[in-house]
């Protein structure tokens, strides 16, 4: 604690001999080097379904129809849903970076100082206020697309109508695409807010001059 708390007082102490404009460029180029690095890592294959902190389970109005399907024998189509639905979110992570581009050109002066002066992971905080709504509606058709073409969509349809096949059985009221465009967005900000760390703390992480000025050597 004391340790940390002496780190951030010198990167501040730094940072105030800095003129607006570096500290700006600075803060910029973190969130820059954390969005490409996270984006770099949920895209790829694995990149939620093998990464425990962000990996997408079944939503929780799928538990009694997911524990009926597994008692019957389909157990493996359950998980290979669960599998697709990872796969949908590492396709739409991809298209994240033109829409962090627009925040990070739009960060003023005001912005950088306060989150230089914030939390380990203010840089994301203010990133997910920022970019939120525009990739939540850009990546809502990217899921709706993806979700079909790894066959999330058929097989949750074919679950379902073998679950409500059984007598009295109901398929729980739910938006699935909307349910893994908010946890892909959820790990995506997990995975930026991890990096800003990184460059906060670890200076193997400041893998630019600037970030290096800014943050410390």
């Amino acid at each position: 604690m004391i340790r940390s708390a002496l780190l951030v007082a010198g990167v501040l102490a730094f940072a105030s001999q800095l003129s607006d404009a570096t500290t700006a460029s600075g803060l910029s180029e973190a969130l820059k080097v954390a969005t490409q690095r996270a984006v770099q890592s949920t895209s790829k294959p694995g990149g939620f379904l093998d990464n425990s902190r962000i990996h997408i389970g079944l939503p929780g109005k799928m538990e009694t129809m997911a524990n009926g399907l597994r008692a019957v024998g389909m157990g493996a189509q359950v998980d290979e849903l669960e599998t697709a639905m990872n796969h949908a979110a590492e396709k739409a992570a991809g298209e994240a970076t033109p829409v962090f581009v627009d925040a990070i050109q739009g960060m003023s002066f005001s912005d950088a100082a306060g989150i230089l002066k914030g939390s380990d992971t203010a840089a994301t905080e203010y990133f997910k206020k920022k970019t939120t709504a525009p990739l939540t509606a850009k990546f809502r058709p990217i899921v709706d697309d993806a979700m079909k073409s790894v066959g999330v969509t058929k097989l949750y349809e074919s679950l379902v109508g073998q679950y409500t096949s059984t007598p009295f059985m109901q398929a729980p009221k739910l938006d699935l695409n909307s349910y893994v465009t908010d946890k892909a967005l959820s790990g995506l900000f997990t995975i930026v807010g991890d990096e800003e760390k990184k460059i906060r703390k670890d200076p193997v992480a400041r893998s630019t001059d600037l970030l290096k000025q800014v943050f410390g050597h």
